[in-house]
């Protein structure tokens, strides 16, 4: 593992995020964009922080246009947060499988994320928190988006499996 980052003012080092992980409010506005559309705009996102990892911010789906996303068969397993399901975005003539997942029946330490919707951001043409365009972590394992304001190193590229 390589050494974390020391934050500076105003940052937050992803290696005191708990695990396991918290769920908690996002006051800043996060969007997201795919060709062109603005798929997803709010003030009411929350964001789960996991030891390692950049947030994942989850989006209301009365904040998310659903009519482009269609519910995938696939589905994955997370400890915490319950059974996952996936969503194949389209736009006009763009398509991306994979693009977004959400939890249906989340475990009750994380039912407030009941129907909500995260993205990908490197499925994505830009996620944003605040003013911010969020960089996509590296790997599709665990999604998170990072800003200035988080510092790692991060899990999820390769041979970060391991750490």
């Amino acid at each position: 593992m390589s050494t974390p980052v020391e934050p500076g003012p105003d940052q937050e080092s992803v290696w005191d995020y708990p695990r396991p992980p918290a769920l908690e409010p996002e006051d800043r506005r996060v969007r997201v964009v795919f060709h062109d559309t603005t798929i997803a705009d709010t003030t009411d996102a929350l964001r789960v922080l996991e030891t390692s990892h950049p947030p994942v911010y989850y989006l209301p789906p009365e904040d998310v246009v659903t009519e482009h996303l269609e519910r995938e068969s696939r589905t994955t397993m997370c400890e915490f947060k319950g059974r996952a399901v996936y969503y194949t975005l389209t736009v006009g003539d763009r398509s991306v499988q994979g693009a977004a997942w959400g939890y249906p029946n989340p475990t009750d330490r994380f039912a407030a994320l009941q129907d909500y919707v995260t993205f990908y951001a490197s499925k994505v043409d830009a996620c944003y928190v605040g003013d911010e365009k969020a960089r996509a972590q590296e790997g599709d394992f665990y999604g998170g988006w990072i800003t200035d304001d988080v510092v790692g190193p991060f899990k999820g590229g390769a041979g970060t499996m391991g750490w």
